[in-house]
């Protein structure tokens, strides 16, 4: 009897076992299930509306500074420097005394030119004198056509003589003028490179200094063969606007492309131009490293979306477009130039299709988005007018 209750017990307790594993069980199912159930939270994303805009098209690449004009400066005359009139760095205007040289030397040649002028022209007053008197002479037969003949010759020979006394005077005083030295254009002058006391000589190779134009100043600029003929056609078209940028991106000043190099150059597949600035500030200086970006075209009316909006996959470019709904639909795109932070959409967008910008990489094919636009400050970069280079 004792066995039979205990039994009973036994089977009891592996009834209740089992309904309470089949509770727990069947809990643990249904959960998932229902959860699968719940729908998706919205994916938080920020949008940007396309628009239609004229957009400038650049071109940039690296350049280096060089001074418009070079000039060094140098003596035509032996002599002593007997006073420097520049100071180093100094700006000078065209006319400017650099250096002056000891004119004594000189001063004595043009006054010994001067005199011997003098000398052969009073020897010319008197030899027409007397040739006068033959002329008057020989018609009275007093004297002989030879001797007129030859009171005529001495005439013109002094004549010539008076003529080369005139050169070698403006010779003189072309020496004398030499000893002056002046700056032949404005520019800054380098380091000196004579100082007073010193002797210079015309064959002097170092110069009295060296002047540099940077007012305005050049930047010969390095582009891809590739752009050639749209820079030439550009030029052509009339003034390209050019750009000279920091190695930090700020502006240091606007000018134009002014000149085609002759020859592509067929090793490097380049070609150099150069661009010309009004450098009244000073902030380009010679030998520097800058960026110049050429503009040479504007796409007229064309759509734009900024870069981050454009995704790339296998099948090529795509943005996810918000549709009414607020629901992502993923939309092929047909990418013209970008860059600077801005896309030309060719085909794939309209004027006024809102597009994810940030948090595309969470959007999938009909999701659903909790959209908000992009940030003031993105929005006031776009409306900026960025150019599209390449």
């Amino acid at each position: 009897m004792a066995g039979r209750t205990i039994f009973v017990l036994v089977l009891a307790a592996l009834a209740g076992g089992g309904y309470v594993a089949w509770r727990s069980y069947g809990h643990a199912d249904a959960a998932p299930q229902h959860a699968a159930a719940a729908p998706a939270k919205p994916v938080p994303v920020q949008t940007v509306a396309a628009r239609r805009a004229d957009v400038p098209v650049s071109l940039t690449g690296l350049a280096t500074v060089q001074p418009l004009t070079v000039v060094t400066v140098r003596s035509r005359i032996d002599g002593e420097v007997l006073k420097v009139g520049f100071a180093e760095g100094q700006m000078v205007a065209e006319g400017d005394l650099l250096a002056q040289i000891d004119p004594r030397p000189y001063q004595a040649s043009l006054d010994q030119a001067k005199a011997k002028q003098a000398q052969d022209e009073a020897q010319l007053a008197n030899a027409l004198r007397d040739l006068a008197r033959s002329e008057r002479l020989v018609e009275s037969n007093f004297t002989s056509r030879q001797q007129v003949d030859g009171q005529r010759a001495t005439v013109a020979q002094l004549r010539a003589q008076i003529e080369g006394d005139k050169a070698a005077v403006e010779s003189a005083q072309v020496q004398l003028d030499y000893t002056t030295i002046r700056a032949p254009m404005a520019g800054r002058a380098g380091f000196h490179l004579v100082d007073r006391g010193n002797l210079v000589r015309a064959t002097d190779a170092t110069g009295i200094v060296t002047l540099s134009q940077i007012q305005p100043i050049t930047a010969v600029v390095t582009l891809p063969e590739r752009d050639f003929l749209e820079v030439a056609d550009a030029m052509k078209r009339g003034p390209v606007k050019a750009v000279a940028l920091a190695p930090d991106g700020r502006e240091l000043a606007t000018g134009e492309l002014d000149v085609l190099n002759s020859q592509i150059d067929q090793q490097t597949g380049t070609f150099r131009a150069k661009a010309k600035f009004a450098n009244a500030d000073s902030r380009l200086w010679p030998g520097q490293s800058v960026s110049v970006r050429a503009f040479v075209n504007t796409l007229q009316n064309v759509v734009t979306v900024p870069e981050d909006a454009v995704q790339r996959g296998p099948d090529g470019y795509f943005a996810f477009v918000v549709k009414t709904d607020a629901t992502a639909e993923k939309r092929g795109l047909t990418v013209g130039r970008q860059a600077e932070g801005v896309a030309v959409i060719q085909r794939g967008l309209d004027d006024g299709d809102e597009v994810v910008a940030v948090g595309a990489s969470r959007v999938t094919q009909g999701a659903h988005l909790e959209a908000r636009p992009v940030s003031g400050v993105a929005q006031a970069s776009r409306r900026s007018g960025e150019s599209v280079t390449q």
